[in-house]
């Protein structure tokens, strides 16, 4: 057990999860990574935390973890629910085992882990803080992502609508949504001049924004300094959202 408070961060063994828990980290909290991915043990460490394998589709999984972690450190204080995968392909085509896959990772995980992590909340009568992973993609749809853009739109009214349901036990619930960030997720789009010409082009700073500078947005909502802060999604895009630009 610990006295410090507990943040448990999803999709923490890399990227934009990685970056939130090491700015939940120097604010004082204990951070518990979770990822499907093994490297979340070693990634935990290096922030002295705890890491867990868990699969975040998987509902039973989710609680078995939580389960867990109350057990061995205590409640959760702060949630943060980063994990996500994107599967993109053609809308005619689009195969629905890979649309049911991010929709249960990216929108049924992130309900699950929240509703779990809310009954601790109540019943300890803990003023906890969960934040969501949105995207830009909430509001600006990409024909090449169909699944990936309706579980970000989900996000957005599901963090809405536990934000109202949480507000009366002082449960503050917020999203982020980031713009183009320099991850995995973006390699690709690095990697090909013209593809990053046409990224650039549509973010009025003009450059890629980096995960820690999702991590501070994250780390100020799971903090006091957001305490009249609840049911909003704050868009780390770079100005995108005000270009309108969708491709």
């Amino acid at each position: 057990m610990t006295d410090a408070p507990i943040a448990l961060i999803s999709g923490g063994a890399q990227g934009i999860g990685y970056a939130c828990a090491e700015a939940l980290a120097e604010d004082g909290h204990k951070v518990i990574l979770a990822d499907v991915k093994d490297s979340v043990m070693d990634a935990a460490k290096t922030l002295g935390g705890v890491g867990y394998i868990c699969d975040f589709s998987d509902a039973d999984a989710i609680g078995g973890l939580f389960d867990a972690i109350e057990a061995d450190h205590g409640p959760v204080t702060a949630l943060v629910n980063n994990a996500g995968i994107a599967q993109p392909g053609d809308f005619l085509t689009y195969d629905l085992a890979a649309f049911d896959a991010v929709i249960n990772v990216n929108l049924r995980g992130v309900f699950v882990a929240t509703q779990r992590a809310a009954r601790t909340m109540v019943e300890r009568g803990i003023e906890g803080a969960i934040v969501n992973m949105s995207s830009v993609n909430a509001q600006l749809a990409i024909p090449a992502i169909p699944a990936y853009c309706a579980s970000k739109g989900g996000v957005m009214q599901l963090t809405k609508v536990a934000a109202l349901a949480l507000a009366k036990n002082n449960i503050r619930v917020n999203a982020v949504g980031p713009g183009s960030i320099d991850t995995e997720m973006m390699a690709g789009v690095n990697a090909n001049p013209e593809a990053f010409r046409v990224a650039m082009s549509r973010t009025p700073l003009g450059r890629s924004g980096t995960a820690r500078e999702i991590g501070d947005v994250v780390a100020f909502l799971c903090s006091p300094k957001s305490s009249y802060v609840t049911g909003e999604t704050i868009y780390v895009d770079g100005g995108r959202l005000g270009l309108n630009y969708t491709v």
